[in-house]
């Protein structure tokens, strides 16, 4: 009589969303206040810049739906023209400073997020050739490493933009605007990454299953990818969740000084280069609350990468 197999025990939706939540990861996170309130600053500017078109009051840069009447109403104020009153008040178009949050933290999280996304991509690929071929190629890939650590990373990503608006036709710079940003950020910010990269490749290119690797004749490209790659993502993950904030804190910086987003897709940076002309006049809520949404995004978006630093140490455990 011929035995059934036996069938495998499967495992529910709601089993694994248990054993997520019973980690040392998440246990780490529910013990830490301070985590928790950055995770939770972080998700609402996150939801806010997703929904801005179905949050927002108005859509700040569509022309038609403005009113200069509006100008310059401070918040919770009632316009003595209009008789509108708004939350946060109104810049000098009339453009609601809720609105303009909303819209330019979905600019800046976009930038930031690409940025990151093609620093580790660059970073990650040439450390682990690096790290793992070593010699000559090592070697070179790690002086150009150097040589662009050496300047501060502002600098390298003004330069790279400023090559590619002097390279692209003039009448495409508004439109490319923000592509040519999120390389300039992306390329002046690989380097940590390789380091990072290389440096785990070297250690874990020596030991057994990776030797194993290689007696069964797997290709080099394939032992990377399959095998080294996924040991070295837990440091890379940590300095993607650091390097974020300093992307947007990098994008706000060309923004303000006029070399960023155009003013037809302003950023946080951009509405904080508008507010800062009329400080002295006494509208100071045009410059405060996009301020104050950008040090509160970049703080909770660095806290929870040292959180998330400490968390998968297993020294710290």
């Amino acid at each position: 009589m011929r035995d059934t197999p036996t069938a495998l025990p499967t495992v529910s939706l709601r089993q694994k969303l248990f054993k997520i939540w019973d980690s040392d990861v998440a246990y780490s996170f529910r013990q830490s206040p301070v985590t928790m309130v950055a995770a939770f600053v972080v998700l609402m500017i996150f939801i806010g810049a997703v929904f801005a078109p179905l949050l927002a009051t108005q859509n700040p840069f569509d022309p038609a739906g403005l009113n200069l009447m509006d100008g310059k109403t401070a918040p919770m104020a009632v316009n003595e023209f209009t008789q509108n009153s708004y939350l946060l008040g109104t810049d000098d178009q009339g453009r609601d400073i809720l609105s303009t949050i909303l819209y330019g933290s979905r600019a800046s999280l976009f930038v930031g997020f690409a940025a990151v996304g093609l620093a580790m991509l660059i970073g990650v690929t040439l450390g682990l050739i690096a790290g793992y071929r070593g010699g000559i190629i090592d070697s070179i890939i790690m002086r150009i490493a150097d040589i662009q650590l050496t300047f501060p990373s502002i600098l390298v990503a003004m330069l790279i933009f400023g090559v590619f608006r002097g390279v692209l036709p003039v009448q495409s710079h508004a439109a490319l605007a923000v592509p040519v940003l999120i390389l300039a950020i992306g390329f002046s910010e690989w380097p940590q990454y390789a380091r990072t990269v290389r440096g785990v490749t070297m250690v874990e290119r020596n030991k057994e299953y990776v030797q194993a690797a290689r007696v069964i004749g797997l290709a080099p490209l394939t032992i990377m990818v399959r095998h080294v790659l996924p040991n070295v993502l837990g440091p890379v993950l940590v300095i993607g969740t650091l390097g974020l904030a300093l992307a947007i804190i990098a994008e706000a910086t060309l923004s303000y000084l006029g070399v960023g987003a155009p003013p037809t897709q302003p950023s946080l940076g951009t509405l904080i280069r508008v507010g800062q002309e009329y400080i002295a006049s006494g509208e100071w809520w045009i410059l405060f609350f996009p301020s104050l949404t950008l040090l509160a995004l970049a703080l909770s978006v660095n806290l929870l990468g040292d959180w998330l630093r400490d968390a998968l140490n297993p020294k710290l455990r």
